[in-house]
């Protein structure tokens, strides 16, 4: 029966991928792993394996398209990269499209973006000599291409602007580009400036603004190509490391010199920010400056500027031999869900982190830490895998020196451990309570245990390569260099050495009664043992192979094995076992990740084979953490208790607050609702008596367009009367000016010299001046030494007395003493800051001297260059003259040339103007309704991208909407909850009311409802949380007003654009229906023309056919016009009016046709 394999969960993230990390769904999240893409869903868990290509080597770039319904993947399989298109339908996604072309080098992409229409697909290769393309993917057509010359290698990105599917970004080390795609070309819109930077990643906030960052941690924000904001970052320490510094600081002596308080300083500054990943959201972007901390930067209200708002860090593994260095990892992926609410990123180290970012606005505190995903996955390629039989469990080690134990049912992480050394192979017990690890110094049997793993035995075996449990359990084999060495598992002897092979060994095996055993090399040989005798039973050598995998069947008499000669499937970059039930396939591969693939029948059933089998549920628990966890239950039950009390008392009083809290908001909000219907109506009124104010406005403009029309026509044409006297005017300055530029290179020269001579003498003595104080600055250094160094003697002396009474006389005031200790070693480095900035002032001082010598070379230079320059330039005006001269004379016999001609053309050219005129007069008229067209289908343009804006920021605030709802519900529960405490404690008061005759007895019950319902503590923080809260409800009003007020302002400037837009579109309508009369009435006019010239040239034959085209034309005319109401709307109309256009051209083009026919056949009869 043939079988086949479904992925069911894959745990693993494949590094260094562009856009590796992106959302699909508010709560489902795509991401490299392995050959293909992972789609992970946060809730629920669940994983769904998109796989790439055959032979595929791994994803190198990502990209979603913005209505998250197709992915970009390139991938390198084979010879040639592979650029694909996938739908993601709901179940697998579905390949639509593999783009390539023989017009480019077959270059794999680095980096992928969809345009925001979704149409287009922009793909860059790799630097130095990389290919920006632009693809039409659903056509498989590549619309543009254009080189890109960097001058090193890095990483490049590419990216469309939000909201303009033909603006392109790129950038890289030393170039960012900004590019518009315009029929079949894209061109550089941006000229760089300054010096070229090493761009590793960008993001656009709008449709203008780019955010870039450099590998000198350097924020540059860029609005239509020019720098627009800037800032540089510094290197981030962890707060954990910061703590740490400032108490060992404390606890250092005075005795630290200077000089190793230097070297610190030093060892900081080494470590530069490196700003490796940007990513926008509304309120503004988050960037990384440094391994393991994103930062939040927000829009300041008043400067177009951004100022950092929270900083975000990466937790701490407490799995590794070292927790500090886990949090110091290299961000490559920042990505953020529709709705904002959780941010995603991936680092270098195959890990995926998440942050809800609604904690940003409650909590409000400076620094936060992300949690992981799902659990900390293996950042190195995985060496051995191994399974249990008793127990749903595997096996993994890695060579980044950790063991995990997962659990394939149930896709979780059980235990995980990292040690010193690097591990290479691993091995489960059958019972599932131990497992053997291969150590690069030794093998370990470690004990599996509840919550950690404990080394119970170590053997001498180093490098050990491969390990293998038998069936049973009772023995394990280990291979220590060419010897495989059998224990026994219960005693740790050494049962027996296998010796006879001369290769290294690349996999062991036992047989189902682990009677026998087999193994094989790389010099290609298979041996079968007797582990009762220790004798080799069987061999074949096959020296031209090298195996590296073997198998036995069930009765151990045929033995599989896979080499390098391909007899059988290779399976040499991966590791794979299957279940003890069949039903899993369990592979590993280099990057890191683990596959979990279901076995099935290839029609789609299950196979058939044994009932689901029992797994063991025992586990391994040290008693010392027994009695450890029960003592801590003991002690967390009593606090507990305390809690409980504390926290009902606590509740029953603000169940007090809240409800009086809850009618006085709700008695606010009442009036307030009243109040905005009000104004409402009074809104509304206004706006009516502007629209009518607006029409009439309107109308008196109309009116004086037209005069100031007239009024301008009068104007040009005494302006070009006017131009006409000034440009002979002009020509005679211009003869005068020459004379006057001559004269004046005369008095230059002379002037030249004389300064040239005044330079020299005033560099001299600035450089005399500057001699002298540099001598004077070298006295005042060595001064300022001197008293520096006695400074130091006379503080340090002082230190040592007060010390020394301190300790004899205040012993019991230790804080006063770390107090006093603290302002000196503030002193001390203070004076070593001046001694620092004393040096630098010595050395810019220095580089002053040098820098004038420099310039005085420079000087020197540029006076010997201006002499030559001189002479260069008078024989350059010699040579002027002369040819001066020749060209005067050139040009006035060209003149008379000229005029001859001129006249013999004025008579031949006199009848083809009066043509021309005719033509030009008509062809004027259809360009201006051509441009009014073209404008009107700009506009119509304008208001689709606008209501397309307005629907993004409709579904904005439909989010937010959702956000204040759930908020709403979780303060009614808080009223449902005050309401049973007020119940409570009425039901308290009856019971006391009832002692009202017995005075004891009363007073005892209102002691018991004052302990119980009544605290100091409380008190005051109730006091403290109603002006919280009042400050916060204010805030929330002054916000709601305020988004109100925008509101209102976006809507009347809607409707007003909105009118003046058909107002225009009306009036231009009127205009365009007067024009189509005049051309018909000119038409008419030209009718008549062409009969006459027929009848003169005696054209009987051809006038009936003309005739019954001017009928025809004129029955197509006629209810074209009656169709044009001015009630119809406005698309209508345009279309109509498109149609006419196209139909006089037509006319005119044959009417062109018949005038130039005559004409032709007139001066055929002249010439004969």
């Amino acid at each position: 029966m043939a079988a086949a394999v479904l992925p069911v969960a894959v745990f693993g993230c494949r590094p260094r991928v562009a856009g590796g990390v992106c959302f699909l769904e508010e709560r489902v999240v795509l991401h490299a792993a392995g050959a293909g893409c992972l789609r992970l869903h946060l809730e629920h868990k669940w994983h769904n394996f998109i796989p790439g290509t055959e032979k595929s080597r791994g994803v190198q770039a990502l990209a979603v398209s913005p209505n998250r319904r197709f992915l970009a993947v390139s991938e390198a399989a084979g010879e040639q990269p592979v650029l694909a298109v996938y739908e993601l339908s709901a179940e697998r996604a579905r390949r639509r499209r593999a783009l390539a072309t023989a017009e480019l080098p077959a270059r794999q992409a680095v980096s992928l973006a969809f345009s925001p229409d979704g149409r287009y697909l922009a793909a860059a290769t790799a630097m130095p000599e990389g290919v920006l393309t632009c693809w039409l993917w659903e056509k498989h057509q590549l619309e543009a291409a254009v080189r890109l010359l960097a001058p090193g290698s890095g990483p490049c990105q590419v990216s469309f602007s939000p909201q303009d599917s033909t603006q392109i970004c790129i950038t890289g080390n030393g170039f960012f580009k900004l590019f518009k795609y315009s029929e079949g070309n894209l061109k550089q819109m941006n000229l760089q400036k300054g010096e070229p930077e090493n761009y590793l990643c960008h993001a656009w906030l709008s449709e203008e603004k780019v955010v870039c960052g450099t590998d000198t941690g350097k924020l540059s924000v860029f609005e239509t190509g020019e720098l627009h904001w800037e800032t540089n970052l510094e290197y981030r320490k962890p707060p954990r490391e910061l703590e740490e510094d400032i108490t060992k600081e404390y606890e250092s002596s005075l005795d630290v010199s200077c000089g190793l308080a230097s070297e610190d300083i030093g060892t900081q500054h080494n470590s530069l920010p490196q700003i490796s990943a940007v990513a926008a959201y509304s309120k503004g972007f988050a960037c990384s400056p440094s391994p393991g901390v994103v930062l939040l930067f927000e829009k300041t209200k008043g400067e177009e500027a951004y100022e950092e708002s929270q900083e975000i860090w990466l937790p701490q593994d407490q799995f590794r031999t070292e927790p500090k260095k886990s949090d110091r990892q290299d961000i490559t992926c920042i990505c953020f869900s529709p709705s904002e609410e959780t941010m995603v990123i991936s680092t270098n180290k195959n890990q995926l982190y998440m942050f809800t970012m609604v904690s940003t606005k409650l909590i409000r505190e400076k620094t936060s830490y992300f949690a992981y995903l799902n659990f900390p996955l293996h950042s190195d390629s995985i060496t051995g895998l191994d399974m249990c039989i008793w127990k749903p469990i595997l096996a993994t080690c890695s060579l980044d020196r950790s063991v995990r134990i997962w659990n394939y049912k149930t896709n979780t992480l059980e235990l995980c451990k990292e040690y010193q050394e690097e591990a290479y192979t691993v091995s489960l017990h059958p019972t599932g309570l131990f497992c053997l690890v291969g150590f690069s110094d030794k093998l370990r049997f470690i004990s599996l245990l509840y919550e950690d793993m404990h080394v119970f035995k170590e053997f001498a075996v180093k490098k050990c390569r491969e390990c293998s449990f038998s069936n049973g359990g009772h023995l394990f084999a280990a291979v220590n260099g060419n010897v495989i060495q059998i224990y026994s598992s219960i005693t740790f002897d050494n049962v027996s050495n296998l010796k006879g092979h001369s290769g290294k060994i690349h996999a062991i095996k036992w047989s189902a009664d682990d009677a026998k055993f087999v193994s094989c090399d790389t010099h290609g040989a298979v041996f079968e043992w007797n582990l009762m005798t220790g004798k080799r039973e069987s061999e074949c050598v096959l020296k031209t192979c090298i195996y590296s995998s073997i198998s036995l069947s069930s009765d151990a008499k045929i033995i599989f094995a896979v080499g390098s000669d391909q007899t059988l499937k290779e399976i040499s970059e991966s590791s794979m076992s299957v279940t003890s039930d069949d039903q899993f396939l369990l592979t590993a591969s280099e990057d890191g990740c683990i596959f979990i693939w279901k076995v099935h029948d290839k029609e789609g059933g299950a196979l058939k084979g044994e009932a689901e089998a029992e797994y063991a549920e025992e586990v391994l628990i040290m008693k010392s953490d027994i009695d450890e966890k029960s003592q801590a239950i003991l002690d967390l039950q009593i606090c507990v208790k305390d809690l409980q009390t504390e926290s009902d008392y606590e509740l029953r009083l603000k169940d007090l607050y809240c409800t009086g809290k809850i009618k006085a908001l709700e008695e606010n909000f009442t009036q307030e609702i009243d109040s905005l219907k009000a104004q409402h109506q009074i809104l509304q009124a206004e706006k009516e008596k502007q629209e009518l104010q607006y029409e009439s406005q309107l109308s008196e403009l109309v009116k004086k367009q037209a005069r100031e029309v007239q009024r301008l026509e009068s104007a040009s044409n005494k302006k070009l009367l006017m131009e006409n006297e000034r440009y002979e005017e002009l020509q005679v300055k211009s003869q005068r000016m020459q004379e006057a530029y001559e004269k004046q290179l005369h008095s230059l020269e002379e002037s030249k010299s004389t300064a040239v001579k005044e330079l020299t003498e005033r560099y001299e003595e600035k450089l005399k001046q500057k001699s002298a104080l540099l001598e004077q600055a070298k006295e005042n250094m060595r001064r300022q030494l001197q008293a520096h160094e006695e400074m130091e003697k006379q503080i340090y002396e002082d230190g040592d007395k007060e010390i020394s009474e301190i300790k004899n006389k205040y012993e019991k005031q230790l804080r006063d003493e770390k107090e006093s200790n603290t302002q000196l070693k503030g002193e001390i480095g203070v004076m070593n800051k001046r001694l620092n900035n004393l040096q630098k002032e010595l050395k810019d001082r220095i580089r002053d001297i040098e820098e004038m010598r420099l310039e005085q070379q420079k000087l020197e230079n540029v006076i010997r260059a201006l002499e030559k320059d001189i002479l260069a330039l008078k024989t350059e005006i010699k040579e002027r003259s002369d040819t001066i001269l020749d060209k005067e004379k050139h040009i006035y016999d060209l003149k008379m040339k000229n005029q001859e001609l001129q006249n013999f053309k004025f008579v031949l050219s006199f009848k083809i103007e009066e043509f021309k005129k005719q033509i030009e007069s008509r062809e004027n008229d259809i360009k201006t309704m051509k441009e009014q067209i073209q404008e009107m289908e700009e506009e119509l343009e304008g208001f689709h991208k606008e209501s397309t804006q307005l629907k993004l920021n409709i579904t904005q605030l439909q989010q937010k909407l959702k956000a204040s709802y759930r908020e709403m519900d979780k303060e009614r529960q808080k009223k449902q909850d005050m309401e049973t405490v007020i119940k409570r404690f009425k039901a308290d008061l009856h019971n006391c009311v009832g002692f009202i005759q017995d005075s004891k007895k009363m007073k005892d019950g209102v002691r018991e409802l004052y302990s119980k319902y009544v605290q100091q503590s409380d008190v005051v923080e109730a006091e403290a949380v109603d002006t919280d809260l009042q400050k916060q409800y204010v805030k929330q009003q002054e916000y709601h007003e305020r988004s109100l007020a925008v509101l209102k302002k976006k809507a009347m400037k809607d409707q007003e654009m909105h009118q003046a837009a058909y107002m225009r579109l009306v009036q231009e309508n009127v205009t365009l229906i007067k024009e189509i009369n005049d051309l018909r009435q000119e038409l008419k006019v030209a009718n008549t023309q062409v009969h006459d010239l027929r009848a003169a040239l005696r054209l009987n034959k051809k006038k009936k056919a003309i005739q019954d085209t001017a009928s025809s034309s004129e029955l197509l005319s006629g209810p074209a016009v009656l169709r044009l109401n001015p009630e119809m709307e406005s698309e209508k109309i345009i279309e109509i009016q498109k149609l006419e256009i196209q139909y006089l051209r037509d006319q005119i083009q044959e009417k062109g046709q018949v005038l130039n026919c005559p004409s032709s056949v007139s001066f055929s009869q002249k010439s004969s």
